[in-house]
């Protein structure tokens, strides 16, 4: 059996990143280890070493790309004043760069083998991406209601249509067709009344 390394070195770092950018352009599910060890200066043996298991290795990567989006959800979450359309809008802006494109391309294809192998390395990050963004969009809102079921039931639906356009997206690239709908639909959602509650967020 290999030996483990059991630290995290600045070698790993070094092989996690460069593992990151090779899957960012070449995909995860059908990874496999000697083409991704030739690309990224390395070995199966040296691999397995760092992380354990080619399990292990995914489960990595997909921690790294977690906090790319983490790195996002921190830079919306320093807005002083609540406003989820604002929020809204600078998340899809995000979503909808072409410089994020390989990363969406990763968290879609990750998100739908959470789904399909809940035992496996993908386990609960699907369920745990959809909790990230809801937290982010519930934070967003005015305290008073965020706290009613109107509140969670509009994050929802934000949540839904940002992440039904990206899906589009990615499988068309008609960027100004998306862009359109979402301009639309986000006021159309985020500035209704909701029944049972006086509150309008402003646009």
């Amino acid at each position: 059996m290999l030996p483990v390394a059991s630290t995290v070195t600045p070698r790993r770092r070094e092989i996690l990143e460069r593992a990151y950018a090779y899957v960012l352009a070449n995909g995860l599910s059908g990874m496999s280890l000697r083409p991704l060890a030739t690309a990224v200066g390395s070995s199966p043996r040296v691999l397995l070493f760092l992380f354990e298991s080619k399990d292990g290795l995914i489960r990595a990567l997909l921690a790294r790309a977690r906090a790319d989006e983490l790195d996002l959800l921190a830079s919306l979450d320093a807005r002083q004043a609540p406003d989820l359309h604002m929020t809204a809008t600078a998340i899809w802006r995000w979503l909808s760069a072409p410089a994020h494109r390989g990363l969406l391309t990763l968290w879609t294809e990750s998100y739908a083998r959470s789904l399909l192998d809940p035992t496996g390395p993908w386990a609960d990050f699907a369920a745990g991406t959809v909790q990230d963004w809801l937290a982010l969009l519930a934070r967003a809102q005015p305290p008073a209601r965020r706290r009613t079921g109107a509140g969670e039931r509009e994050r929802t639906l934000v949540l839904a249509l940002l992440r039904g356009a990206l899906l589009d997206l990615l499988a068309t690239g008609e960027e100004q067709r998306v862009e359109a709908a979402v301009r639309e639909g986000l006021p159309a959602i985020t500035t209704r009344r909701w029944p049972g509650t006086s509150i309008r967020p402003a646009v």
